[in-house]
Protein backbone atom coordinates (compact mmCIF):
# COMPACT_ATOMS: atom_id res chain seq x y z
CA UNK A 1 0.00 0.00 0.00
CA UNK A 2 1.24 3.58 -1.16
CA UNK A 3 1.73 6.44 1.90
CA UNK A 4 -0.43 8.10 -0.58
CA UNK A 5 -3.24 6.02 -0.72
CA UNK A 6 -3.00 6.06 3.33
CA UNK A 7 -3.69 9.75 3.25
CA UNK A 8 -6.06 10.18 0.61
CA UNK A 9 -9.65 10.54 2.28
CA UNK A 10 -11.38 8.94 -0.90
CA UNK A 11 -10.92 5.36 0.88
CA UNK A 12 -12.56 4.28 4.43
CA UNK A 13 -11.36 2.30 6.97
CA UNK A 14 -13.13 -0.90 5.49
CA UNK A 15 -11.96 -0.64 2.17
CA UNK A 16 -7.97 -1.06 2.79
CA UNK A 17 -6.86 -4.85 2.84
CA UNK A 18 -5.60 -6.52 6.01
CA UNK A 19 -3.11 -9.08 5.47
CA UNK A 20 -5.04 -11.85 7.45
CA UNK A 21 -8.18 -10.78 4.85
CA UNK A 22 -5.95 -12.12 2.39
CA UNK A 23 -7.59 -15.45 0.94
CA UNK A 24 -5.45 -15.91 -2.39
CA UNK A 25 -4.30 -19.15 -3.46
CA UNK A 26 -1.13 -19.65 -2.85
CA UNK A 27 1.32 -20.19 -5.25
CA UNK A 28 4.62 -22.21 -5.90
CA UNK A 29 6.60 -19.70 -6.07
CA UNK A 30 5.39 -18.16 -3.07
CA UNK A 31 8.36 -18.89 -0.59
CA UNK A 32 7.25 -16.78 2.44
CA UNK A 33 6.01 -18.43 5.47
CA UNK A 34 2.65 -17.55 6.81
CA UNK A 35 2.27 -16.03 10.23
CA UNK A 36 -1.10 -16.87 12.05
CA UNK A 37 -2.81 -14.25 14.39
CA UNK A 38 -3.82 -14.03 17.44
CA UNK A 39 -7.45 -14.11 16.31
CA UNK A 40 -6.86 -17.06 13.99
CA UNK A 41 -5.20 -19.18 16.71
CA UNK A 42 -7.94 -18.74 18.87
CA UNK A 43 -10.17 -19.74 16.96
CA UNK A 44 -8.52 -22.76 16.18
CA UNK A 45 -8.05 -23.42 19.63
CA UNK A 46 -11.86 -23.05 19.85
CA UNK A 47 -12.51 -25.32 17.26
CA UNK A 48 -9.90 -27.64 18.72
CA UNK A 49 -12.18 -27.52 22.06
CA UNK A 50 -15.42 -28.07 20.99
CA UNK A 51 -14.19 -30.77 18.78
CA UNK A 52 -12.84 -32.86 22.01
CA UNK A 53 -16.02 -32.11 23.45
CA UNK A 54 -18.32 -33.63 20.88
CA UNK A 55 -16.00 -36.45 21.05
CA UNK A 56 -16.30 -37.19 24.31
CA UNK A 57 -20.38 -37.20 23.84
CA UNK A 58 -20.22 -39.06 21.22
CA UNK A 59 -18.81 -41.28 22.94
CA UNK A 60 -20.99 -41.75 25.91
CA UNK A 61 -23.77 -42.42 23.56
CA UNK A 62 -21.67 -44.96 22.24
CA UNK A 63 -21.12 -46.87 25.16
CA UNK A 64 -24.63 -46.45 26.48
CA UNK A 65 -26.11 -47.64 23.14
CA UNK A 66 -23.88 -51.14 23.24
CA UNK A 67 -23.72 -51.18 27.27
CA UNK A 68 -25.13 -54.93 28.16
CA UNK A 69 -28.71 -54.91 29.24
CA UNK A 70 -29.31 -54.41 33.32
CA UNK A 71 -30.28 -58.04 34.95
CA UNK A 72 -33.83 -57.98 35.47
CA UNK A 73 -34.59 -58.98 38.82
Amino acid sequence: MLLMELMSTEKSVETIEKPYQDNTALRLSDTRKTRLTFEQLSKLRKLADIKAIEYQESIKEIRRQFAPAPAAE
